[in-house]
């Protein structure tokens, strides 16, 4: 977890300037759904993709 936040921080949160905490919560939620979870690669998967090891590792993953 203390990966994550730090990668969460470093990528998104120190180069925003947010109104509310709505605002906040928005985009780091954006973040994690569309970049994070689908694009970013991670360490403890291989160096891929948490979607490309899903599709690669998992035959039931659609």
């Amino acid at each position: 977890m203390e990966s994550f936040f730090a990668s969460l921080k470093k990528e998104l949160v120190h180069d925003e300037d947010y109104a509310t905490r709505d605002e906040a919560k928005a985009s780091i939620v954006e973040y994690i759904e569309a970049f994070d979870n689908r694009v970013r690669r991670h360490s403890s998967l291989g160096d891929v993709a948490p979607d490309e090891y899903e599709r690669t590792h998992n035959q039931t993953y659609r």
